[in-house]
Order: C-alpha cells, then structure tokens, then sequence
C-alpha cells in the first residue's frame, strides 16, 4: 500500500516505539497526526516530521475524533497505530490476608481501559474515517497495526493487568480485521519484546537494569531498538497482503515468571 501523500495517525507518538514509527511514516512520505498527552515532545516530532500534533487521551472518544478529524485535513486517511499504553506491576493477593492488601482493582482497570478499551476506541473512529475515503487497488482503504507486547503470551509475576490488556489486544486483532475487511482495512498487531524507550529510564541504574533484562534474549543479546519495532510496523501497513496476524519482534525471548 502506497502511503505518500496519504495521513496517519499514530497515538503515544511522541517518544519511543511511537516517535520511532511517526518519523519512518514520514519518511515515506506520510502525514503524521503525533497524538499524545506530551505536548511539547509531541509538538517537536510533529515539527520534525512536518505533520501536526493532537493533544490525545485515548480513554477520551472527542480527543480521538479531534485527531482523526486533524489527519483528515491533511489527506486521505490510510493508516493508524495504537501505540498509547501504559504499564502496571501487582502481585494478584499482598501479604497478611486482609482484602485490603489485594491488587488494587482501580489500577487493573486503568491498565484495561487505556491499553485495550482506547485501542479499540481508536479503531472504530479511525476506521470509520477510512470506510469513506477512495479505495485504491483492489478496494484497499488503509491498515492499521496495534501495539501489542510479548507479555500477552509470557505474562510475568504480577502483570496480570498489562498482559489481560495486551491479551485483549491479540484476541481482537482476527475478528476486528474479518470485521474491516468489508471496508478495505486491514489489521495487524505488532508484540515486541524488550525495546530500549526511555520507560528504563536512564544512567548508571537503568544500564545494569537493562543488561540484566537482556540475558533472556536468545539472538542477538541486547534490547531491541524502537526503529527495528518500527520497521516491522511499517511493513504489516504497505505489506498489502498482510492481514490479521500478530507478530513477535522480540529477538526470540520467552519471559521467565520474574
């Protein structure tokens, strides 16, 4: 699928696998809509990139449309990636068995509602956009590609809220493409493993932390960088015949329970 000239939208765009996938959308001559609740890293990719930046809570349908509507007005909308998520650790029951020290249910709930309900909500709106914009060949419309995680499949200790989301994620990717494809859109997911964002934070701390991570990693050794998580998106949105599918970009690590 040719995407120049055509607008994209991409959610937590404006740092790590986000940013890494705005800026290869650009470069193939995309119009990038940065929707992200970063406003001023969000405004210096857009800038960067020559595409604009929307002000996005994904649990928040008016700021979806606000960004659709924003991508719209730059051009034909052809594709989306859902890469707005968060992350949240718990162990299911705490210590001393009163029910107060069990995983705080508000928390689970956010997880589910910005990782799974907002890239849901993203779908509907954004390919609703897509539905009435000009097939191109073979009735193609647009792509869009989710941002799953490998804890979906190897979910550790305490991750019962992240890997449910992510899960929710990949058990949708089938039945919403079936769904879409009657419109000319196609859906993939993408599941990284462990990418090197600034969520390890940085310094002395973070670099052990990370050389720790990364001796799970079958080949190569190291944390994956965001513009090979990228790649990979970009292929699943101009691969036309690519459909449905989620696919692992994690070096070929299984996570261990902790």
């Amino acid at each position: 699928m040719d995407i120049n000239g055509a607008s994209a939208i991409v959610t937590g765009g404006a740092s790590g696998i986000g940013a890494a996938v705005a800026r290869q959308l650009a470069a193939k001559g995309a119009k990038v809509v940065v929707a992200d609740l970063q406003e001023e890293k969000g405004r210096e990719l857009a800038e960067e990139i020559g595409g604009a930046f929307c002000k996005v809570d994904v649990t928040n349908t008016d700021d979806i449309i606000n960004a659709v509507e924003m991508a719209k007005s730059m051009g034909p909308v052809r594709v989306l990636v859902n890469s707005a998520g968060i992350g949240w650790a718990q162990r299911t029951v705490g210590k001393g068995g009163s029910y107060d020290t069990a995983a705080n249910l508000d928390a689970f709930k956010k997880v589910v509602n910005i990782n799974l309900i907002g890239t849901f909500d993203c779908i509907r709106i954004a390919a609703t956009a897509m539905s009435v914009t000009e097939p191109m060949e073979y009735g193609e419309r647009g792509a869009i590609v989710n941002i799953a995680s490998v804890a979906a499949f190897d979910g550790q200790i305490g991750q019962a809220s992240y890997s449910a989301s992510k899960g929710g994620v990949v058990g949708m990717t089938l039945p919403v493409a079936r769904d879409l494809a009657a419109i000319g859109v196609r859906v993939n997911t993408v599941a990284p493993g462990l990418i090197d964002t600034p969520i390890y934070g940085q310094g002395e701390g973070s670099e052990a932390f990370k050389a720790n991570l990364q001796k799970g990693v079958l080949f190569p050794q190291r944390l994956g960088d965001p513009s090979q998580l990228a790649s990979m998106v970009l292929e699943c949105i101009t691969n036309s015949y690519m459909n449905a599918e989620t696919i692992r970009v994690d070096g070929g690590i299984r996570m261990p329970p902790k």
